[in-house]
């Protein structure tokens, strides 16, 4: 199966000699969906920095989609970044006194494509979160469980090799945070590939894999039906 994010012991050293990241391998596999797991201060904001290609790593190599981040300039960063990696984060940035169509286009705006293809691919991943009915919708007439899908439907307008949810429950009631969590599998059993970085450990237990950090190293990576890799820390 082919891979289409490896981080190869990356490390990210913090000015002052802060240790963020501690010679952190990680391999991705295309359709999987894994949670990243970790108390605060365990590295996991910055391995989603390295992941999403916002940072680069101090050391060590990072692949996106084949493509090795330390070979690219930062304009074709930039596109790479744009083009096929999706974000949700927990706060849903978006645009108010413009439609959900419109906010979910605006991720298109790097793939070259016309505006009327970008407001069709746009109502298309609105359809794939089942918020079509929504499109002309601003964001104040959402509520907070719909804002958030409309972010999803941002994030996998351009059919990205991966997404990365950044806490994506974290700012939804109960029942909300759940119906997203769904989504998100819905999503991955359509093919999506899709990583959960989280501290929340009941949700990061209930996805396929979880890798888990502790003091910026990956100390446990479980996958369903399988033993638990144990890597010199105990829980």
């Amino acid at each position: 199966m082919t891979e289409v994010l490896v981080l190869t012991d990356v490390s990210k050293v913090h000015p002052g000699g802060v240790t963020a990241l501690d010679s952190v391998s990680l391999r991705v596999r295309r359709g999987e969906m894994l949670a990243v797991v970790g108390p605060s201060g365990s590295g996991k904001s910055t391995m989603l920095h390295v992941m999403g290609t916002l940072d680069r790593p101090s050391s060590g190599d990072v692949e996106v989609d084949g493509r090795r981040i330390a070979d690219l300039p930062d304009r074709a960063l930039c596109a790479l970044r744009a083009r096929r990696i999706g974000f949700v984060f927990q706060q849903f940035h978006l645009t108010e006194g413009v439609t959900a169509q419109e906010n979910v286009a605006t991720a298109l705006l790097y793939a070259g494509l016309p505006p009327a293809l970008r407001r069709t691919r746009a109502l298309e991943a609105l359809d794939r979160v089942g918020l079509g009915h929504r499109a002309h919708h601003h964001p104040h007439q959402l509520s907070g469980g719909e804002r958030q899908r409309v972010a999803i439907a941002r994030a996998i307008a351009g059919d990205p090799a991966i997404v990365l949810a950044d806490e994506p429950t974290g700012a939804l009631d109960t029942a909300n945070g759940q119906g997203v969590v769904e989504l998100l599998r819905d999503l991955n059993r359509d093919g999506a590939t899709i990583a959960v970085i989280t501290h929340d450990r009941d949700l990061a237990a209930s996805l396929p894999r979880r890798v888990e950090l502790r003091d910026g190293r990956i100390v446990a990576d479980v996958r369903a039906a399988e033993q638990t890799v144990r890597l010199g820390v105990a829980r």
